[in-house]
């Protein structure tokens, strides 16, 4: 099962009214935990590398890091890592700034 997924505007302007899509996205993201990461990996991107996703995210909340990757003739390619807090701007986002700390959860406060 995938997490998160985004297309373009341009390839998908409309939802369509049906329960799939048959356009792949433009975008995927995964959120690894001990028990997934190695599937994510070895697993499911070669199936959105087969299917031509472009983008790739993989978030690890545990370690606290996004890796961003880039299909790259057919091949992923490790485009940047980030960690911790950082604000970061990451394709295909990286119009915007992404705040990585609203993704980790913070320890509750002591009263």
């Amino acid at each position: 099962m995938l997490d998160w997924a985004g297309w373009r505007l341009e390839r998908m302007p409309a939802l369509p009214r049906t329960a799939w899509f048959e356009l792949p996205p433009d975008w995927v993201c995964e959120v690894a935990s001990p028990s997934t990461a190695a599937f994510d990996r070895a697993s499911k991107m070669p199936l959105y590398a087969a299917g031509g996703v472009r983008f790739c995210w993989i978030i690890d909340p545990v370690v606290r890091t996004l890796e961003t990757y880039m299909l790259e003739r057919g091949r992923w390619l490790l485009v940047e890592t980030f960690r911790g807090d950082a604000a970061v701007r990451a394709a295909p986002f990286d119009a915007i700034e992404l705040d990585l700390g609203a993704l980790w959860s913070r320890p509750a406060k002591a009263t």
